[in-house]
């Protein structure tokens, strides 16, 4: 006779294969270990806020949308602006979707620093780099792929104390999306002074609506632009988008490498096969 208790535990374990979160970055060659939420009494300190489990978060209204839940971290790492953080996964294993790396300025000490209020801002982003949409020619296929993904800190931002914030969209399941973000705690050093403008920033949650393009879509089917080419629209602002009639891999940020805002870059992606691909 099957003991039927199990299957909830073995349920919520391949949940847990299925997905993945952050589990450390790499800044200036040192690594800096993340959270686990999994085992939470071997994490340490650590720069990342913590998280509990692989699973999605399926609102974008959700209050876990701001940090997966994490309100504070114990440490933060410094970092120079201008200088590259890489994100590293455990595992992660959708092909599907963007990958959008978001940044917050303190007022204050980490302690009192909630995410909370109009202060969120894009640093780097990857969507759709060539159809079809159904392939792995997605950002969140890179780190499949690499299970890394690195950024530059604008080398002109204002120095300060951030929160670092890496969130992938997976698209995979129709009408389904699936958020996945976590924070880290940063201090970034530097002489510049640039913050984005009052329209660049954006409140998490609630930046994306459940019905947005770029969040309720259709792997399957997209939508057609500028002909029938199949694209991909970026949550918040239409002009964040990539689509076949582009360049491959060019999308809108709000820094380039000068420092200046809202200029058309190509993100080149996490480089190295150091990790296991898709591993799960």
């Amino acid at each position: 006779m099957k003991d039927l208790h199990i299957l909830p535990l073995l349920s919520l374990v391949s949940l847990a294969a299925g997905h993945g979160a952050v589990t450390s970055y790499v800044i200036g060659g040192k690594t800096y270990n993340g959270y686990d939420g999994f085992a939470p009494s071997t994490s340490g300190p650590t720069i990342q806020r913590q998280w509990p489990d692989y699973n999605p978060i399926l609102s974008s209204t959700s209050p876990m949308m701001t940090c997966n839940g994490g309100t504070s971290a114990q440490l933060s790492a410094p970092i120079a602006a201008g200088d590259n953080i890489t994100a590293v996964w455990k595992q992660w294993t959708h092909q599907q979707g963007p990958v959008m790396v978001w940044m917050y300025k303190c007022e204050g000490d980490f302690s009192s620093c909630t995410g909370s209020g109009k202060n969120w801002f894009k640093i780097d982003q990857l969507g759709l780099t060539a159809p079809p949409l159904t392939s792995a020619n997605w950002g969140t296929a890179v780190v499949c792929k690499n299970l890394k993904w690195s950024s530059v800190i604008p080398k002109q931002l204002a120095p300060g104390n951030y929160l670092i914030r890496h969130e992938l969209l997976a698209l995979h399941q129709t009408n389904t999306p699936q958020f996945y973000p976590e924070c880290a705690q940063l201090v970034v050093s530097g002489s510049g002074t640039a913050l984005p403008p009052a329209n660049y920033m954006y409140s998490i949650p609630t930046y994306a609506s459940m019905t947005d393009p770029g969040v309720m879509y259709n792997d399957y089917e997209g939508f057609s632009f500028p002909t029938s080419a199949p694209w991909y629209e970026f949550p918040i602002l239409s002009s964040f988008q990539v689509y076949s009639g582009g360049s491959p891999g060019a999308d809108r940020v709000i820094f380039d490498s000068n420092g200046n805002f809202d200029s058309l870059i190509t993100h080149t992606g996490a480089s190295g096969d150091n990790f296991v691909a898709c591993k799960a």
